[in-house]
């Protein structure tokens, strides 16, 4: 059967029979039309707010999204926006700050906004350059007070070994401070503040009440015995990619390149590996981690491609650049991550656009692991693993191509009081609805605050 007519097939499975119509004569056979948005009879795409002025164009990239009261907060590579979501199905930009250094991963605690800088930059301000130099420069995180969220305000910057491509936040257990676990890779010998091997994650400890006293407070070593040491079809582990963490369960999980690991976070300054899996012969890049709400379960992303390729079509097939669904057994130190399914989006995407699995979380419905995930151009998808060796589709999101073969796509796409919000790389912020009897329970949940890499129990 050819790639096109399987995503006609699945199509027609998911999607009202207005979708399948002929494709404009710059789309490729079977495939939605350039910018053409496509969703399953059960999803309505209720809003689009464009990336704006100084957050668009060439050179900016949409990233990660945060949430604080009636606010979502989008990274950019060189900045982030703020959003009143209010009224969530019409936002509006509260203000944006204007501040380079990728990714601009972020977390919020209470007043406080956390940045990773991930480039090597002349110095930590908003008006720093980039640097080739190896010796004279400076990564790592960014801390800002959104009291005003109108009017942030740049507080304090911390440096870390090798910069800050992610960050975790995870909150003491006597809520006076936050502790930012960060995750970074890549090390080189001609760096100087990130020599090889770099088999660690930094520890940066936020007094809530003294945000400009925040500090490096540890450095533990993940991978004493050097981690996946690589090959032609997977990354070699120097480093993390992302950290999820479960604090009232005191458990993380690591998605770290070459490696997938369980962590014992009881010891906020002190975590432990607990179980360490690889996957040599599909994954590519362990990118990151989702608990399921009883802390049995967790799915990791693999990043085939790194984000750039077109990952989701028959060449490349279900098992690689897919989720990998695992249950976790055994309990203490004997708890070990158990394989039990792959999960990748059934629509095959065209040979232009770029498609991976990325960043999603869990909706609060009680009794049920279902989860929403960004995947580039192959778009928003949500789909249900409480059974873990058979995950199944709900429903789904997406546009056709990009003009002139584009990279873009939903990077982050997260749950939050009742809509998922999907942040572009290129297209700004997306607002979807989904209306199903799986998923409409978690309408009557509301949070307060949201990280997704920080979960909660609900």
């Amino acid at each position: 059967m050819s790639a096109t007519r399987l995503r006609l097939l699945s199509a027609a499975l998911l999607v009202p029979a207005a979708v399948l119509v002929a494709p404009a004569a710059d789309a490729a056979p079977g495939f939605p039309a350039v910018d053409e948005v496509v969703t399953s009879a059960n999803v309505r795409h209720v809003a689009n707010v464009p990336a704006t002025a100084p957050l668009n164009g060439p050179g900016h990239t949409g990233t990660d999204l945060a949430f604080t009261g009636d606010y979502a907060i989008a990274g950019d590579y060189d900045g982030f926006t703020i959003y009143d979501i209010t009224d969530k199905d019409r936002p509006v930009v509260a203000s944006q700050v204007l501040c380079p250094g990728s990714q601009n991963d972020l977390s919020v605690s209470g007043n406080l906004l956390f940045l990773s800088t991930d480039s090597r930059r002349t110095n930590d301000s908003c008006t720093s350059t980039s640097t080739s130099s190896g010796t004279q420069y400076w990564e790592g995180i960014k801390i800002f007070d959104i009291s005003d969220k109108r009017n942030p305000r740049y507080l304090k910057s911390v440096e870390t070994a090798c910069g800050s491509h992610t960050h975790t936040l995870v909150p003491d257990k006597t809520g006076a401070a936050v502790y930012l676990y960060v995750s970074s890779y890549s090390p080189s010998s001609t760096l100087s503040k990130c020599q090889p091997p770099h088999d660690k994650i930094s520890i940066v400890k936020v007094p809530l009440a003294s945000p400009t006293s925040a500090s490096v407070v540890a450095t533990p070593v993940l991978f004493p015995g050097g981690g996946n040491p690589g090959s032609s079809k997977v990354a070699a582990t120097t480093g993390c990619h992302d950290i999820t963490a479960y604090p009232s369960k005191d458990l993380a999980a690591g998605a770290c390149m070459g490696d997938g690991v369980l962590l014992d976070i009881a010891d906020r300054e002190a975590p432990r590996v607990i179980h360490q899996v690889q996957d040599n012969t599909n994954f590519a890049f362990w990118h990151s981690a989702t608990f399921n709400n009883a802390g049995t379960k967790v799915v990791f992303t693999d990043e085939l491609g790194g984000g750039g390729a077109a990952t989701c079509n028959r060449k490349t097939g279900p098992n690689r650049g897919a989720d990998g669904v695992y249950d976790i057994t055994g309990t203490g130190d004997a708890r070990t991550l158990v394989f039990r399914s792959y999960f990748k989006i059934s629509r095959y995407q065209s040979s232009s656009e770029n498609c991976v699995a990325h960043n999603g979380s869990l909706l609060p419905i009680a009794g049920r692991d279902i989860m929403v995930q960004a995947w580039y151009q192959g778009g928003v998808q949500v789909w249900d693993f409480t059974d873990s060796a058979r995950p199944v589709e709900i429903g789904f999101f997406e546009r056709g191509p990009l003009p002139n073969n584009g990279s873009g796509g939903s990077w982050s796409a997260y749950w939050y009081n009742g809509r998922i919000y999907s942040s572009d790389l290129v297209k700004g912020l997306d607002v979807v609805d989904i209306t199903d009897p799986r998923t409409d329970p978690a309408k009557s949940v509301t949070f307060t605050e949201l990280n997704v890499q920080t979960q909660g129990t609900f």
